[in-house]
């Protein structure tokens, strides 16, 4: 089975939208959360989870199965999903 692929963006970050590309033009499908438009619990509980796994809390922050990635780095996201 794939790894589930999700990521913890804003809406507003370029290095979000260049890993969504990035994913998108290697057919890869993901899930995606712009944390900046959420709200109230829903953004606190998101916020929340990208600190656990990333105590910087910066974007994007990719989770690949189990392993997290943080920051538009094309060759580990490639690694990651083995089509490096």
């Amino acid at each position: 089975m794939k790894d589930v692929v999700k990521l913890y963006t804003l809406s507003t970050c370029g290095h979000c939208k260049a890993t969504k590309q990035l994913l998108s033009d290697c057919g890869i499908s993901y899930e995606f959360t712009d944390v900046d438009l959420l709200e109230g619990e829903t953004r606190a509980k998101a916020l929340e989870e990208v600190r656990r796994l990333n105590p910087n809390c910066s974007f994007p922050t990719i989770l690949i199965g189990d392993k997290v990635i943080v920051g538009h780095r094309e060759d580990e996201i490639k690694k990651a999903l083995g089509i490096a």
